[in-house]
């Protein structure tokens, strides 16, 4: 049983991140042309694009993917639902927790896109355009960071201090709604 829902949650996860990237790429215009954004566009583009011409965008926020992105977390949360014989008891209920499962996957991205901006600083020589988009979707989050804790001795703790910020509010929202 675990193994179905490891499966069944990977794949939906898989899609639902490639979503939310859509979205935080389009937040920071980022580099469109890069090999990254352009897979991430033809992707979702098969479903975000008839989803455009229904529901409009809110000034630079595209409600459209981010429909989307509820709608894979809440066919993601239906499927186990359906599949271990529990159903449907309270589709509302099931769309909140697909809201959370939203933003719970967002932190998730935004923690392994950290981790692997940090990896790749001390190999890469800042010539990767994977790095580039990476050090765009990253950078407004540690910016900020570093105008309160500027580099020490050569070494920049803010993606560590991103990474525990972004924790403690994992298990805050962990503790307040009884998840994960």
């Amino acid at each position: 049983m675990s193994a179905s829902v490891f499966l069944i949650s990977t794949l939906f996860n898989l899609y639902l991140m490639v979503v939310i990237l859509r979205l935080w790429l389009q937040l920071v215009h980022a580099d469109f042309y890069n090999p990254l954004s352009q897979f991430v566009v033809k992707a979702t583009h098969p479903i975000v694009g008839p989803l455009r011409r229904i529901i409009p965008s809110l000034g630079r926020f595209d409600t459209a993917t981010f429909v989307l992105a509820v709608v894979v977390a809440f066919a993601k949360l239906a499927t186990l639902s359906l599949v271990f014989g529990s159903g449907l008891n309270n589709p509302l209920a099931v769309f909140f927790y697909a809201i959370i499962d939203v933003v719970k996957e967002t932190f998730s991205l935004i923690f392994w896109v950290l981790i692997l901006r940090a990896i790749l600083s001390w190999v890469s020589q800042g010539s990767s355009p994977i790095e580039y988009v990476l050090h765009q979707l990253t950078e407004p989050f540690l910016a900020p960071i570093r105008k309160i804790i500027p580099p020490i001795g050569g070494l920049d703790l803010s993606v560590l201090v991103a990474i525990v910020a972004l924790q403690f509010i994992q298990l805050l929202i962990q503790d307040t709604f009884g998840l994960y």
